[in-house]
């Protein structure tokens, strides 16, 4: 039994090693691969899917929502330029992954605070992340679009779900200088880059599809 797991956890480190491989042929920084190489992500899935944890697409975690495909946690890490000790609030945590990447990047020394609206998410989100070994993240149950003004301002703001507009409470919690990445659209989305500097800048990076942001300045 022990060599049986032993032999499954060098094909998952194989397998993860070919999904970094791919992740550099669409020029996604060395901080990043580095950050998805380290991250096991066959502990945020569901268990009768880790055989596919490694492929570069979305998978179901239940209630009607995905763990993102590789490449789009990845471009989302890059376009945020996450630094080490930074603060960082995710919109939607869904499984854990998207937030133990980042947590992975920014180090021990910084922190992650994640808002999901479905408790069951919560509570998957929780034990993953507790089981890879990441302390310096905080799930909390709640209306994402609202953020978490508790622990405002964020150095950088990653949303994991499409809205309609850039919901004005989590521009608010952005400190003067940060950057948000956020899909914007219901069913034509793109992905922006939001920057913060006395002013706002929108940066449309590329077209993309995610699950619908729900809340008071989301979706209903």
């Amino acid at each position: 039994m022990k060599a049986e797991k032993e032999n499954r956890e060098r094909n998952f480190e194989e397998e993860r090693r070919k999904m970094v491989e791919l992740l550099r042929s669409y020029g996604i920084g060395e901080e990043v691969l580095e950050a998805m190489m380290h991250v096991k992500r066959h502990l945020f899935v569901p268990g009768h899917l880790r055989d596919q944890a490694y492929g570069d697409y979305p998978l179901p975690i239940g209630e009607g929502q995905t763990i993102s495909a590789p490449h789009m946690v990845a471009m989302m890490c890059d376009y945020l330029e996450l630094g080490k000790g930074e603060k960082v609030l995710e919109v939607g945590a869904g499984s854990g992954y998207h937030a133990a990447v980042i947590a992975e990047i920014i180090g021990e020394v910084g922190h992650v605070y994640s808002v999901e609206r479905i408790q069951w998410l919560v509570d998957f989100s929780r034990e993953n992340l507790k089981r890879a070994g990441y302390k310096h993240v905080t799930v909390t149950l709640g209306d994402g679009t609202l953020g978490l003004p508790k622990y405002a301002p964020y150095d950088k703001i990653s949303v994991t779900c499409a809205a309609p507009d850039v919901p004005p409470p989590l521009l608010e919690q952005l400190r003067n200088g940060g950057k948000m990445v956020i899909p914007i659209g219901r069913y034509m989305q793109e992905l922006y880059l939001v920057k913060k500097r006395n002013g706002v800048e929108r940066e449309r990076k590329c077209s993309v599809v995610f699950v619908p942001l729900v809340g008071r300045y989301g979706f209903h």
